[in-house]
């Protein structure tokens, strides 16, 4: 498992951001994990968060050579921090990348409209959100770049849970029929597999191994086997 990735997840855990236990997600699963990104809530948080996502985003770059892109969009709402976070930490590392946003509800005063931040059109656009579920807000920023102008390069986000939809449609993650459907890059910064590793290794964790593989057995994606 590479840097980025046990960073992240150690990271997660001390946030609070990925928890243990028994969850009920909105699909109705029981789940042993949760994640929630809006537990990074604090600037040396976010500003951590933000190296892991660049350094995933370059490593797969220079295993890949994409995605290629000069724009961070960030899907309301959480998107918005972390795009703002990661162009940070670009030009701390001497990249200056312009940012935008989407609002949720049109404004129909001052500068109006849905979106907020450097303009789309011609750019090279890295959607950058927390994960991709049942890929319907994706489906909805790709809808927003492509009317604005904008050529979506990839997507990057925090954890990929490796998870299927729907079993009696489809093996494939949310995450992959994403990548697949629409033909860009999905760079995940850690997966459900990375976290298996991680838990494999630590003796605080390894507890959850067993309940995160039965999981995996139940809903993995064939990419998650």
């Amino acid at each position: 498992m590479t840097d980025h990735r046990n960073r992240f997840l150690q990271l997660a855990l001390r946030a609070q951001a990925l928890r243990f236990g028994e969850f009920t997600l909105k699909s109705g699963r029981q789940s042993p994990y949760f994640f929630n990104a809006g537990r990074f809530d604090s600037g040396a948080a976010l500003a951590e968060l933000a190296g892991c996502y660049a350094d995933a985003i370059d490593a797969h770059a220079a295993a890949h050579d994409q995605p290629d892109f000069d724009l961070l969009f960030g899907p309301a709402y959480k998107g918005i921090p972390l795009a703002t976070a990661l162009a940070c930490e670009y030009a701390r590392r001497g990249r200056d990348l312009p940012v935008a946003f989407n609002r949720k509800e049109a404004k129909a005063h001052g500068e109006g409209g849905s979106l907020v931040g450097a303009p789309l059109g011609g750019r090279r656009v890295l959607i950058v959100d927390d994960v991709i579920t049942a890929g319907t807000a994706i489906a909805e920023a790709l809808a927003i770049i492509a009317q604005a102008g904008g050529e979506v390069a990839g997507i990057v986000i925090a954890l990929d849970r490796q998870e299927v939809v729907d079993p009696a449609v489809s093996r494939r993650s949310a995450a992959e029929t994403v990548a697949q459907e629409q033909g860009l890059p999905v760079v995940a910064v850690a997966s459900l597999g990375d976290l298996l590793a991680f838990t494999g290794t630590s003796t605080e964790f390894a507890a959850q191994r067993e309940r995160l593989l039965a999981y995996r057995q139940a809903y993995g994606s064939l990419g998650a086997a």
